[in-house]
């Protein structure tokens, strides 16, 4: 799947903040080893460097081109190229970060108590991940995605797979003495038109556009904007309001 860091870092306030809050929950003073996964162009990295700025930091991707604007960014981070379906570190980490990155997985019963074990007893497991599967955002792209015009070209899309506070609780407790799971519905103010579909086109879209190509992609952007701005009208004073909903883990192991 195609990133765009710019498409991406358009709204990097509203996509850093969950990130932020999901840090000041963590406990852990003075780690030696941090890794971010699904590190992105590290706006999510640059909070752990000055949160632990002595750390051994790294920062995780699979996107070439969202590693190069992490490693311009001049947060000081070793950047590792790798699938994180497949990651298996040499030495276990005092944290283990992730903002928005671990919903692409498959296999989430097998995914997380492999990643935690890669957390050093006494360490900290902490992610964050999108939980608006069922909002309009998203029930009007599988909608579009089922016209006939490109159904056939769409079937095989996979969407993000959906966090569950009960199943993560379930997955984690056999690791994780100490569970910290909470639920934020922040209501974003977007600015500009089209507001909704940009944003969604950094991130949960990207599937259904990397499948098309000439002018069943245009129509099928037209057609799912026109849906979108039915959904989140413009106010008078140029805004939209688009209510967006996440689920934080923070688990010491």
């Amino acid at each position: 799947m195609s990133w765009n860091p710019s498409t991406y870092l358009t709204f990097a306030e509203q996509r850093t903040r969950p990130a932020a809050e999901l840090l000041s929950r963590i406990r852990a003073e003075n780690p030696a080893r941090v890794i971010d996964l699904g590190c992105g162009p590290g706006n999510s990295t640059a909070l752990l460097a000055a949160r632990w700025p002595k750390t051994y930091l790294e920062g995780l991707d699979n996107s070439p081109a969202m590693l190069a604007e992490a490693s311009a960014s001049g947060v000081t981070a070793t950047w590792v190229e790798a699938d994180l379906a497949e990651w298996a570190p040499a030495q276990p980490y005092d944290v283990i970060f992730s903002n928005a990155t671990l919903q692409w997985l498959p296999g989430q019963d097998r995914l997380l108590p492999r990643l935690i074990s890669f957390v050093k007893a006494g360490g900290t497991f902490a992610f964050q991940v999108p939980v608006n599967f069922d909002a309009p955002s998203h029930r009007l792209m599988r909608e579009t995605a089922q016209d006939p015009r490109w159904r056939e070209r769409l079937s095989t899309v996979r969407e993000i797979e959906r966090g569950r506070a009960k199943d993560y609780y379930a997955l984690l407790k056999p690791h994780a003495p100490s569970l910290d799971i909470w639920q934020t519905k922040y209501l974003q103010v977007m600015e500009g038109e089209d507001a909704v579909y940009r944003w969604v086109s950094g991130t949960g879209l990207r599937p259904f556009l990397d499948a098309l190509v000439g002018e069943q992609r245009d129509a099928f952007i037209a057609l799912y904007k026109a849906k979108l701005n039915q959904a989140y009208p413009r106010r008078a004073d140029g805004s939209t309001l688009f209510p967006f909903e996440r689920l934080f883990v923070v688990a010491e192991k």
